[in-house]
C-alpha cells in the first residue's frame, strides 16, 4: 500500500482524516455487530430444526459473545501497542472464513465450534474505542466515542436483514450474505482509514504492566456497570424475536421488527448519550440510567397471569399483564436508556484514563461482553425451570438493584446529582476556559478523589 501522510488531532481542530476514521470505523463496528448477533434471529429455524430447549438455545445464542468478550482485553492492548488501523483489519479478515462455513453446519456442536470463531467479530469494539478517540480532543471523546459506539446498532440491523433473507432463501443464506458484507466492509475500511504513531503506547510498557489496572476498584465498578448497560443490551437483543414468538405468537419477521424497537435506539442513540455525558458529566448520565432502567425492569418482570376476584355477584376473572404495544414501549425506553449508559461508562474511561484507553476499555468491554454470554444462558435455564418467559426481566432487574447500591456508597452520597451544590459540566475544566482560583479536578468535581 502506499504511505499516506499521517496528521493527529489538537485540542482545537478536528481534521478531515479524524472524521473519516470515525466514519469507516463506525460502519466497520456495525457490520461486525450485525454479525455477532446473527444467532438472534438465525437461531429460531435452528432451534426448530435441532429440536433445542431453552437453556440450550441460550448456549447457542451466546456463543460468539464468549470470544468476543474473552478477546477485548488483548484486543485493546494491541491497539495501544500496533494502532487501531491494522488491529481491525486483521480481526476483519479473520472472521470472513468462519462466518461463512456457518451455511454448512448440520449438527448442534458445529454451531456452537463455528460460532466461537464468528464471535471474534465482537472484539472489535475494544479496537475501534481506543482507535477513534485518540483522533478527537478530549473534549469532544465522549460524542467521538459515542457516534463509534452507535454501530452496536447493528444488532437492529440484523433483525432487518436476516429475517427476509430466512423467509425468501432459508437461513443457510444468511451467513454467506454477511461474510460477503463484511469482506466489502474490510476493503472500504482500509482505504479510507489511518495510522498516526503518536497514538501507540511506549514501547517500553509491559503486557502485566497494563493488566494491573485490574486492581483499581473505579474499573471493577465501571465492569459491574458495563455488563448492564452493554451485557444486558447483547443478552436482550438475541434474546427478543424468540421472546415475541413465544409470548405474544408472532411469526419471525414481526416479532424481529419489534425486537428491533430495542436493538436500534440502543445503539445510534449512544452518540445522543456521549455528547450528554460530555456536557453534564458521567457521574450524572449513569445514576439516571440506573433508575430509569431499575423502573423499566420492574414492570416488565410481571409475567401474564389471572386474578379472580369473588364478588357479590360470584367470581369474577381478570387477565393482567403487558400486552405487545405496552411491552415494546418499555422495551423502547429501556433501549434509550441503556444507549446513554454505554456512552457514559466510556466518558467514566476517558476522563480517568486519557493515556490507557485501550487496555481499560477492554477490561471493561471484557466484563459487558461477559454479561452479554451469561445472561442468555441464564435466561434460558430460569425459563426451563420456572416456566416464565418474564423471568429474563427478573433476572435484569436484580442485577440493576446491586448497581444502584454500589453506585449510592461509592459516589451518590458524596455527591449532589441535582441542585445548585451540583457538579458543574466537565467542560469547565478544559484549558482554553478562564475559572476563577485553582480549578478543581473532575474527580473532585464528582466526589471522587
Amino acid at each position: 500500500m502506499t504511505h499516506r501522510k499521517q496528521i493527529h488531532p489538537t485540542d482545537h481542530v478536528v481534521s478531515r482524516q479524524s472524521w473519516s476514521v470515525l466514519a469507516v470505523s463506525t460502519l466497520a463496528f456495525t457490520v461486525c455487530f450485525m454479525v455477532w448477533m446473527m444467532f438472534g434471529v438465525i437461531g429460531i429455524p435452528i432451534k426448530k430444526t435441532l429440536n433445542l430447549n431453552a437453556t440450550e438455545f441460550g448456549l447457542l445464542t451466546a456463543m460468539p459473545v464468549l470470544t468476543g468478550s474473552l478477546i477485548r482485553v488483548p484486543l485493546g492492548i494491541w491497539t495501544d501497542r500496533y494502532g487501531g488501523r491494522i488491529v481491525m483489519a486483521i480481526l476483519m479478515a479473520i472472521t470472513v472464513p468462519a462466518i461463512y462455513l456457518m451455511s454448512y453446519a448440520t449438527a448442534y456442536w458445529h454451531f456452537l465450534v463455528i460460532g466461537l470463531f464468528v464471535g471474534l467479530a465482537g472484539g472489535s469494539f475494544s479496537v475501534g474505542t481506543p482507535y477513534v478517540a485518540r483522533w478527537f480532543p478530549r473534549a469532544r471523546q465522549g460524542l467521538a466515542m459515542g457516534v463509534y459506539g452507535a454501530g452496536n446498532s447493528g444488532a437492529a440491523v440484523n433483525k432487518f436483514i436476516a429475517p427476509a433473507i430466512v423467509v425468501a432463501f432459508g437461513w443457510t443464506l444468511v451467513p454467506q450474505v454477511y461474510a460477503a458484507v463484511m469482506l466489502g466492509t474490510l476493503v472500504l475500511f482500509w482505504f479510507f482509514s489511518y495510522s498516526d504513531p503518536k497514538h501507540l503506547v511506549s514501547s517500553n510498557v509491559k503486557f502485566m504492566d497494563q493488566l494491573k489496572a485490574l486492581k483499581d476498584p473505579k474499573v471493577l465498578r465501571y465492569c459491574q456497570y458495563y455488563s448492564i448497560v452493554f451485557g444486558g443490551y447483547v443478552a436482550l437483543s438475541l434474546w427478543m424475536v424468540q421472546y415475541y414468538v413465544g409470548e405474544f405468537g408472532l411469526d419471525i419477521r414481526w416479532a424481529a421488527l419489534l425486537a428491533a424497537a430495542f436493538s436500534l435506539p440502543g445503539g445510534v442513540l449512544r452518540a445522543i448519550g456521549g455528547w450528554l455525558s460530555d456536557k453534564y458529566g458521567a457521574h450524572t448520565m449513569t445514576w439516571w440510567v440506573m433508575w430509569v432502567s431499575w423502573i423499566c425492569l420492574f414492570l416488565l418482570s410481571y409475567p401474564q397471569f389471572d386474578v379472580t376476584f369473588l364478588t357479590v355477584n360470584g367470581p369474577k376473572s381478570f387477565s393482567l399483564g403487558l400486552n405487545v404495544y405496552v411491552f415494546t414501549a418499555l422495551m423502547f425506553i429501556l433501549g434509550i436508556a441503556w444507549a446513554f449508559g454505554k456512552a457514559s461508562v466510556f466518558k467514566y474511561i476517558s476522563d480517568d484514563y486519557p493515556n490507557n484507553i485501550g487496555t481499560i476499555s477492554g477490561i471493561v468491554g471484557l466484563a459487558g461482553g461477559l454479561g452479554g454470554f451469561v445472561l442468555p444462558i441464564m435466561f434460558g435455564a430460569l425459563m426451563d425451570i420456572t416456566g416464565l418467559r418474564s423471568s429474563a426481566f427478573m433476572l435484569m432487574y436484580g442485577v440493576v438493584w446491586v448497581s444502584l447500591i454500589w453506585m449510592y456508597f461509592t459516589e451518590v452520597r458524596r455527591t449532589e446529582v441535582m441542585g445548585s451544590e451540583a457538579p458543574e459540566s466537565p467542560s469547565f475544566h478544559l484549558p482554553h476556559v478562564a475559572s476563577e482560583g485553582k480549578p478543581a479536578s473532575l474527580d473532585t468535581a464528582l466526589g471522587r478523589a
